[in-house]
């Protein structure tokens, strides 16, 4: 059974939001929470700064960048981003292995300058708002689950601590990658909560007993009309 403490160490409360409602609920959720998610929504607007920001409030920050490119871009990229003191950046499974590569090195290279613990490095397989339909019609036409596990074994393999896939995928991930890989899963929503955009999907309990690390949720918690007790809520599931 996990204490509350525990249970919202797995918990990444996705701020995709305007800078003035990110900063309302880390102030109001700073205390509780362990963890925030920063976007692209939020870092393309503010930059740099809400990384430390947030730091400065105690909370730890997955920076989700979804960085792809050449692996000279992407090397650098990361360098910078990892410069930002973000616990956890996401690159693209789709990248190719030396892309990979180049995004590791790039994070051991702001470690080694900032004396800091290295950014982890989390792979994105196929996004949550994707069903099978969504993969075949960007050419993809094996099921969802191959699809993943292949980027899987490819970025693992390559240098990243891990993977960000459906909780649906968390449970093959977890015996495919093995016990200290980071399986970080949005598409996380509490029983009779709206499903919005995304496909595939579970509960937050169903998702840590599959197998994931982290959960990233974002409106069950953020367009609450009580965040605190959304997110309390969610860490009793946890800890039932």
């Amino acid at each position: 059974m996990l204490s509350y403490e525990e249970a919202s160490d797995k918990v990444i409360i996705a701020l995709d939001c305007s800078r003035e409602r990110a900063f309302e609920l880390a102030d109001m959720l700073g205390e509780k929470a362990t963890w925030v998610k920063v976007g692209m929504t939020l870092f393309y607007a503010e930059g740099p700064a809400i990384v430390e920001a947030m730091h400065e409030r105690g909370l730890k920050v997955f920076l989700d960048l979804k960085v792809h490119d050449i692996p000279f871009q992407v090397q650098g990229a990361v360098r910078a981003a990892s410069m930002t003191g973000a616990d956890i950046l996401s690159i693209h499974g789709l990248g190719t292995a030396a892309m990979i590569e180049a995004a590791r090195k790039g994070a051991e290279e702001a470690a080694e300058k900032t004396g800091r613990e290295r950014t982890r490095l989390v792979a994105i397989s196929v996004l949550t708002s994707m069903d099978q339909d969504a993969l075949e019609s960007i050419g993809v036409t094996c099921p969802i689950k191959e699809e993943v596990s292949r980027l899987a074994k490819l970025s693992y393999g390559a240098g990243a601590d891990g993977i960000v896939c459906s909780p649906q995928e968390a449970a093959e991930m977890r015996e495919l990658l093995g016990p200290d890989a980071w399986i970080v899963t949005p598409g996380v929503r509490p029983a009779g909560a709206e499903v919005g955009d995304q496909k595939r999907i579970a509960t937050p309990a169903a998702a840590i007993e599959a197998g994931a690390s982290k959960l990233v949720i974002g409106r069950p918690i953020t367009a609450a009309d009580d965040p605190v007790a959304a997110f309390d809520a969610i860490c009793a599931e946890l800890m039932a």
